[in-house]
């Protein structure tokens, strides 16, 4: 699906504000909004738009402890990695993984209800043998940034 600049302000302006009206919106791109709102549509019904939602702030609610994780498996098999997946996908507290290359197989952020708490996480996945190598932690100090992706990468 090829898009043009009105389809990639939508989605620029709808990845920030959600809930922004269809008159809002068609205003903001200088269209109509029975036009705007077909191209909403259209979007939605190309996959390009999953949804929309909230971004909850957690901390606000339950204090946690956000770290990141870099995990090196045993063994680089298609079994070990369905195993660890598995358990990645079933743990609560794992909030984004993703498989990289460059020496590390996996990145994780969690959110833990304290350090100790992270680390019996961990211990557990270690003596359950889920196929961890190493692991090596890093406690986060500070958000620095969060924001939707960057649309401006692509072209029309």
């Amino acid at each position: 699906m090829k898009l043009d600049r009105y389809d990639l302000k939508i989605l620029e302006i709808l990845a920030r504000d959600g809930r922004i009206t269809k008159s809002r919106l068609a205003e903001c791109i200088n269209l109509s909004v029975s036009p705007c709102w077909e191209r909403v549509k259209r979007l939605e019904k190309a996959g390009i738009i999953e949804g929309y939602g909230a971004r909850i702030n957690a901390r606000v609610l339950v204090k946690r402890t956000p770290v990141w994780v870099q995990v090196e498996l045993k063994a680089h098999n298609a079994e070990s990695f369905q195993r660890f997946e598995t358990v990645v996908r079933e743990t609560p507290e794992v909030t984004e993984c993703v498989a990289v290359g460059g020496g590390v197989d996996y990145l994780l952020k969690m959110e833990a209800d304290s350090i100790d708490a992270y680390q019996r996480l961990i211990d557990g996945w270690l003596t359950s043998e889920v196929g961890i190598e190493r692991y090596f932690t890093y406690i986060v100090t500070k958000q620095v940034k969060q924001a939707p992706p960057p649309l401006e990468l692509i072209s029309d």
